[in-house]
């Protein structure tokens, strides 16, 4: 048993390989399968972690490999290229196509919940424009929204680049429960940095937990917690 054997051992807090049983060993193998990825691991790779016969290796991985189709477990154990790993089921593809495709609202930062309320009163509105409005650099917040789909480009302005011109989507809408931008609350005059504040508690209040996000709870409209554009 080589110094990496022991350590994986010792680390298991077993002694000898010989003496455990076949469901323990399963359970190291699935480990090992998981661990891999897609690359999997060989047989020759996995003897010589786990220091077993070859022979008694390759029964264990079929055996268990055999109980996955038996029970219809999500997962199944692929042998390619003289490789096992472990791999999805193909007819649950549309499900996991589905999971790709949906739209990923949580973790919203203090930036993008800005950015996100200065546009929702004043699109159509360009990136120049939000970071007059915020006083920082918006394009990462910008990058986000749109990533979450949340906001989309709708158009570009008149003048020099003809810079685009953003929009919330009909994604924005659902997530925060309204029919259409008639329903959001009244914006203050001027959606300056401190107004920016109040509006973002007005439209989120009651969603914030949902995004994923905790504002400053310290009721003062004033005071931002953070006016960086991080994520």
């Amino acid at each position: 048993m080589n110094s990496l054997q022991t350590s994986f051992w010792k680390l298991l807090d077993w002694s000898d390989p010989d003496a455990l049983d076949d469901t323990a060993l399963k359970s190291i193998i699935e480990g090992l399968l998981f661990v891999a990825g897609n690359a999997g691991i060989s047989l020759k790779q996995a003897t010589s972690v786990v220091e077993l016969p070859e022979s008694e290796l390759k029964r264990l991985l079929y055996e268990l490999q055999s109980e996955y189709e038996q029970h219809k477990r999500g997962m199944q154990i692929l042998e390619i290229a003289g490789a096992f790993q472990l791999a999805t089921r193909s007819e649950h593809a549309p499900f996991f196509e589905k999971l790709a495709e949906e739209p990923q609202h949580s973790g919203l930062s203090q930036a993008a919940l800005e950015t996100l309320a200065i546009m929702a009163y004043r699109q159509p509105i360009t990136r120049l424009d939000v970071e007059e409005i915020r006083g920082v650099k918006s394009e990462r917040a910008i990058q986000t929204l749109v990533h979450k789909q949340l906001i989309h480009e709708v158009g570009r302005a008149q003048g020099p680049g003809r810079p685009i011109l953003y929009g919330t989507t009909r994604e924005f809408l659902d997530f925060f429960g309204l029919n259409d931008l008639s329903q959001l609350p009244e914006p203050s005059e001027e959606l300056l940095m401190p107004a920016v504040q109040e509006e973002i508690r007005f439209l989120f209040s009651g969603v914030d937990s949902a995004a994923g996000v905790d504002l400053d709870e310290s009721g003062d409209p004033n005071e931002l917690p953070n006016t960086s554009d991080e994520e």
